[in-house]
């Protein structure tokens, strides 16, 4: 019998833009879309700086562009550049089932190698279409996930980006083999990265992985080697890590059915599981036009991993971008006094405001054996806000906006990535960047692409 590596080389090999149905080609340039937005938002972000500065010195010329910048950079340089600046913000995309992940931190993979090997945008779709479908999947085989195991979901993005950079490269299926296995051999992230007081490696550790794939699928092309049973051989992933793996669902009804078209989109730029009480939190207060003083106390029924992750004692007291976006308390504190939450609410000045932080201690998260009991099919969520008059106000929520049963619009999609870019381009240019990723399909180059990207007023930075 194949490894389930070798299944997935060959189906990854063997993929073209005309195996795509036509709806999932409509929700790739969503993805895209979204997925600039964010990197042009990324753009003003300091842990981009930081490494933009750090390529600056290392990284060599070359042919794949840093999003919104123009820079031209080796592959594996512009791939960990692109996933930092789409993942920075943890505005992107979301797929939860026994894992979480952001396939979109996978995009630059397919960008890089898509500008190295001269490609067109149906050739990047196909990237696109395939990192959503490898990675989601691998959020569905381990039970329970490697996250409840103590190990960080980007150990499956270093599996799944080998296979996306080296169908662009033009690999047969025993080169992307080996990619995967160069890349999944020597990546596996702890999950302390998302545990306590959070640092800027939460936002880094996926485009790093991405940024693996890169570099392995490139080794592979030219002849190096890695191993066939990384996955589910003598002592791979099965063997070492300790959950239950159930390795049909990578491969059965692979161009069937097709992940991309059950993953959510980011209305809220925190982590995942905060979206749900952000709503029915916000909810509440326009309808019931609630200020600060008047609530007495706030009380979350949700998942015991939401309690666990995002309401330790460290996220009563964040300090940082970082840890405050998975701060559920500090998420409803902010929700509470401004009203709205987005990227402003996560400004240094904002998270240590008086007015938010005296709302830290209001907010209880207790877990709710029978919210668990629905997850991952809903994200069910119980608020409840206590008012100083005696008042109660409670609001149940199944699902938040973005999931794909409660889709954001393309107007809302829009309207999300001019918020983004608009510090760093002009109506022009955002008219500019909007038409050609609607048309990413169509490009002869994605080079051009690329260029079209690039914002015109990058001192806003």
């Amino acid at each position: 019998m194949p490894t389930v590596t070798r299944r997935l080389a060959e189906w990854a090999a063997a993929l073209r833009y005309e195996d795509l149905p036509a709806t999932v080609v409509t929700e790739c340039k969503r993805f895209l879309l979204d997925s600039v937005g964010c990197a042009l938002g990324g753009l003003r972000q300091h842990d981009c700086r930081i490494a933009l500065e750090v390529l600056d010195e290392i990284a060599a010329p070359g042919p794949a562009t840093v999003l919104g910048t123009g820079r031209r950079l080796d592959p594996v340089s512009a791939s960990l550049a692109n996933a930092l600046l789409i993942r920075v913000m943890d505005y992107n995309d979301i797929y939860w089932q026994q894992d979480p992940s952001h396939p979109s931190d996978l995009i630059p993979a397919a960008l890089a190698m898509a500008e190295r090997q001269g490609l067109d945008g149906r050739e990047l779709i196909v990237g696109i279409a395939l990192a959503y479908e490898i990675e989601q999947r691998l959020c569905e085989v381990s039970f329970p996930g490697i996250r409840e195991v103590g190990w960080h979901h980007a150990t499956l993005t270093a599996v799944a980006a080998p296979l996306v950079a080296g169908r662009l490269l033009g690999l047969n299926a025993e080169q992307i083999q080996h990619a995967v296995g160069i890349s999944a051999s020597r990546h596996c992230t702890p999950g302390s990265v998302t545990a306590g007081k959070l640092t800027m490696m939460k936002n880094t550790v996926d485009p790093m992985a991405t940024q693996s794939g890169v570099l392995a699928a490139l080794l592979a092309e030219k002849g190096y080697t890695g191993p066939e049973h990384v996955l589910d051989g003598k002592e791979g992933f099965a063997h070492v890590i300790h959950t239950e793996w159930k390795w049909p669902i990578l491969t059965d009804g692979l161009g069937e059915s097709w992940r991309i078209l059950q993953c959510g989109m980011k209305s809220f730029p925190t982590e995942a599981l905060t979206h749900a009480p952000i709503s029915a939190t916000l909810d509440l207060v326009h309808a019931h036009d609630l200020a600060p003083d008047d609530i007495k106390e706030i009380r979350i029924r949700s998942l015991a991993r939401a309690a666990d992750i995002l309401a330790d004692p460290t996220k009563y007291d964040p300090r940082t971008k970082e840890t405050a976006d998975h701060s559920l308390p500090y998420c409803i504190a902010a929700a509470v006094v401004d009203r709205k939450v987005t990227p402003a609410q996560f400004e240094p000045d904002r998270i240590m405001d008086d007015t938010i932080r005296a709302q830290l201690a209001k907010v209880k998260v207790t877990a709710d054996p029978e919210i668990e009991a629905a997850f991952p099919a809903l994200q069910k969520v119980v608020v409840t806000i206590e008012t100083n008059d005696g008042s109660e106000h409670t609001a149940r929520l199944d699902f938040p906006k973005g999931d794909p049963r409660n889709p954001m619009s393309d107007n809302e999609l829009e309207v999300k990535f001019d918020a983004l870019a608009a510090p760093i381009c002009s109506p022009e240019r955002l008219t500019t960047m909007k038409d050609a990723l609607h048309g990413a399909d169509s490009v002869k180059s994605v080079t051009d692409l690329m260029a079209a990207l690039v914002a015109d007023n990058l001192a806003g930075a």
